[in-house]
C-alpha cells in the first residue's frame, strides 16, 4: 500500500496551486498573502548558499534555482558544489553554508557527535526516497559474484581482505553497505574492510582496483556499468522500498535564526520536487540540466534512464522498477517522519558506532522540523501523514515501525562485536 494513501488533502486548494505551479509561475494572490503576511514572514536571510554533492538526487536543489521557484518565495538559492561528505559537514558547521542536500545519517552523525565535530543539527525535509545502488566490481562478478548470497560463496571460498567503500561512516550508503552485507551472511565489521569515498570519485577507485564494491547515490553505479567496470548487485530500494534518502539539512542554529528562511526555501524545494515528478519531459529536461558540468558533470545519458526506472545489471538483465528515484510522490517523498530518522540511530548502534542506546525519539524530535515541514507543506496544499512514524519491511524481512528502537537495534544476529 502506498505510504500517502491515507493522507488527508485539501483538493480544491491543492489544484488552484498546482494550477500555477510551472516554472516560474507567479504565486497566486491569496497564497503571497498566505506567505507573507504583513511582512511578518519574510525571509529572514534571502540568499541562501546551499551546498550538494555531484549526485542526481541534488536535482530538486538545483532545479529549484534553475527555475525560478525560490524567488517565488522572496529567496535566492545559490547551490554550491562540494566535493566530498566531509567537506560538506565542515561548512555546515562553521556556517560557509546556510544548508545543504545531505545525508540523513550525517546530520545524525553529526548531532550525536559521531561523525566529527558535535553540534546540534536539523532537517528540515526529505528531498528523495531511493535510487541509490551496491555496485561489485566486474572481476568480481566474473568469479560468481553477482549479488549477496553469490558474494558470500566467494568470499568464503577465495579468502583475503575485501574492501567496500562508502560515502561518510555514518551516511546512509555506508548503512546501505553494512545492512546488505549482513543480510548476506557476511559481517560488514570484522569480515569485511568498509573505506570512505567521495562519490564522484567511486568509479574511478573501483577501475584501479581499490575496492571489490561500493554503494553510491546514482548517476555512479549506472556510470560503473557503462564503463564496464562494475555490476549492479542490488539497488537500495530493494533493501528497503521508498527509503529515506537525502535531505535538506542544517543546523539548529540556523533553524532558530531564519524560520521565515527555512520555510521558503522547503516551500522552493517542494515545488521543484513536485515539477520533476510531474511528467516524463520534466525528468529529461532535469537530467539534462543536472549532467551539465556545474552540477553532476557526467553524459546525460548515465542520468537519464534509472530515474524513469529503467535498470540494468552489466550483466545482461535489464528491468523496469516502478520504485526508481522520486522527489515527491504526491507528498510522501518529503515528509521528516520520525522512525526513518530513528533507524539511522539504531544502526549506529548496531554497527558500534553509539556506544549506549540513545533516546531514540526523543533525539528525531529535536533534528527533525515537523512543525516547520507542516507550515510549508500546508501554505502549497500538500496532504501530511498523521502519525511521524511510518513501517517498513527490509529486505530480510525484518519490520521497521520505531517502536521498540532499543529491542530492533539490539534484535540482529550479525552487528559489532559478533564474528
Amino acid at each position: 500500500m502506498p505510504i500517502h494513501s491515507d493522507i488527508p488533502v485539501d483538493k480544491r486548494r491543492r489544484t488552484l496551486i498546482q494550477a500555477a505551479a510551472g516554472a516560474g509561475a507567479g504565486l497566486l494572490p491569496g497564497l503571497r498573502s498566505a506567505v507573507y503576511a504583513q511582512g511578518s514572514d519574510k525571509p529572514e536571510k534571502e540568499e541562501v548558499r546551499i551546498g550538494f554533492i555531484p549526485l542526481t538526487d541534488c536535482a530538486s536543489v538545483v532545479m529549484a534555482s534553475v527555475l525560478g521557484f525560490d524567488k517565488k518565495y522572496g529567496v535566492r538559492i545559490v547551490p554550491t558544489k562540494e566535493a566530498s561528505w566531509a567537506g560538506v559537514r565542515d561548512k555546515l558547521v562553521n556556517g560557509e553554508l546556510d544548508m545543504a542536500h545531505v545525508l540523513y545519517g550525517l546530520i545524525y552523525g553529526v548531532h550525536m557527535g559521531t561523525a566529527g565535530p558535535k553540534k546540534d543539527m536539523a532537517v528540515l525535509m526529505s528531498l528523495n526516497n531511493n535510487g541509490q545502488a551496491i555496485t561489485l566490481s566486474k572481476t568480481l562478478a566474473d568469479k560468481g559474484a553477482v549479488d549477496g548470497p553469490s558474494l558470500a560463496k566467494v568470499m568464503a571460498r577465495e579468502k583475503r581482505e575485501y574492501t567496500f567503500a562508502g560515502t561518510f561512516p555514518t551516511g546512509t550508503h555506508a548503512m546501505w553497505m553494512h545492512y546488505w552485507l549482513a543480510a548476506s551472511g557476511i559481517n560488514p565489521v570484522s569480515g569485511a574492510k568498509l573505506i570512505t569515498v567521495p562519490p564522484p570519485q567511486m568509479v574511478a577507485n573501483m577501475r584501479v582496483g581499490n575496492m571489490d564494491g561500493f554503494c553510491v547515490g546514482e548517476p555512479w553505479g549506472h556510470r560503473a556499468i557503462m564503463d564496464g567496470i562494475g555490476i549492479t548487485a542490488i539497488t537500495t530500494q530493494d533493501i528497503w522500498r521508498d527509503h529515506p534518502e537525502k535531505t535538506l539539512g542544517t543546523t539548529a542554529d540556523f533553524v532558530k535564526k531564519h524560520p521565515n528562511t527555512c520555510r521558503a526555501v522547503m516551500m522552493a524545494v517542494l515545488e521543484a520536487g513536485r515539477w520533476i515528478d510531474a511528467s516524463l519531459a520534466n525528468k529529461q529536461k532535469m537530467a539534462t540540466t543536472v549532467a551539465d558540468k556545474a552540477y553532476v558533470n557526467t553524459g546525460v545519458d548515465a542520468i537519464n534512464q534509472r530515474i524513469l526506472g529503467r535498470y540494468q545489471n552489466g550483466l545482461g538483465k535489464t528491468w523496469d522498477d516502478p520504485n526508481h528515484m522520486k522527489f515527491f510522490n504526491d507528498g510522501a517523498v518529503n515528509f521528516p517522519y520520525l522512525s526513518d530518522g530513528m533507524w539511522f540511530l539504531t544502526q549506529h548502534k548496531r554497527w558500534g558506532l553509539v556506544k549506549e542506546h540513545p533516546d531514540y525519539l526523543a533525539i528525531a524530535r529535536q533534528i527533525n522540523q515537523i512543525d516547520l515541514y507542516k507550515q510549508a507543506a500546508s501554505a502549497l496544499g500538500i496532504g501530511v501523514p498523521k502519525d511521524p512514524m511510518r513501517t517498513s519491511k527490509l529486505m530480510d524481512g525484518v519490520v521497521w515501525d520505531g517502536k521498540d528502537p532499543r529491542k530492533y537495534a539490539d534484535g540482529f544476529a550479525i552487528k559489532a562485536g559478533v564474528a
